[in-house]
């Protein structure tokens, strides 16, 4: 508010300054002629300053915040990046196997070389409209508790990075993966869990899988377009491949 009653103020001082300079230019040349010029400049001043506006506010700005916004994803993507290959990775492959119901669309999941911008529309409208069936007894969820907690700073770390400010769907897959951690931490044991908390645990499990899904899909699109041999390896990874292999066989 103070910032905005400054703003004001300073406008209003500069107008001010700037009426009383043409007053005394008025009042110093008389003349008729000399009027008639000041009005001429005036008019064209004023003319120049909306083209100066039009061009500075609707161009330039743009093509600077347009730029800083691909600076921007830039340094997002290499924070996701960083995700999948130290924790986002191993999570899908964990839990997937828990999916009863994904061999419905496991093939519109896996991206390949040949792929295009609309096959990952495609991908993502199937996956949103994919009902997921978790059956966390295929789930070793020790093994999970064990990675997130192995993991839980890098996780929170992320968190307190301001470029996630731009990407809140990201923020929200590690708000999930870290409540995801605290449930399983806060439990003594995972075995023989009761059926209402197991109904709990795998609503957690699912949510985490699903977000884990979209951004996977939105990462391996960037690696695509951006970094082919890391696309590459993604491919040859694929948490949703069965037959998924490292090694490079053609």
């Amino acid at each position: 508010m103070n910032s905005r009653r400054s703003e004001i103020a300073l406008f209003a001082v500069l107008l001010a300054l700037g009426c009383v300079l043409y007053a005394v230019r008025w009042g110093l040349f008389p003349s008729q002629s000399l009027h008639n010029e000041m009005w001429r400049f005036l008019i064209g001043d004023i003319a120049f300053l909306f083209l100066q506006v039009a061009i500075v506010t609707l161009v330039i700005d743009r093509l600077l915040r347009n730029r800083e916004r691909q600076a921007m994803r830039r340094k997002l993507n290499m924070v996701i990046g960083a995700f999948f290959s130290e924790l986002g990775n191993r999570l899908l492959d964990r839990i997937v196997v828990a999916d009863t119901a994904l061999d419905e669309i496991r093939t519109r999941l896996m991206p390949t070389q040949s792929w295009k911008p609309a096959d990952y529309v495609a991908a993502r409208t199937a996956l949103r409209a994919h009902h997921a069936h978790i059956d966390i007894s295929a789930c070793d969820l020790h093994e999970l508790k064990v990675i997130l907690e192995a993991d839980k700073r890098f996780v929170l770390g992320l968190l307190g990075n301001q470029a996630l400010l731009e990407h809140e769907e990201f923020s929200e897959l590690l708000w999930a993966v870290t409540h995801l951690a605290e449930e399983l931490s806060v439990r003594e044991s995972l075995e023989d869990i009761p059926p209402a908390d197991r109904a709990h645990i795998t609503g957690d499990v699912r949510r985490v899988y699903l977000l884990l899904l979209e951004e996977w899909l939105e990462y391996v699109r960037h690696l695509q377009s951006q970094y082919p041999y890391l696309f590459s390896l993604a491919v040859r990874t694929n948490p949703l491949d069965p037959s998924a292999t490292a090694e490079v066989t053609q």
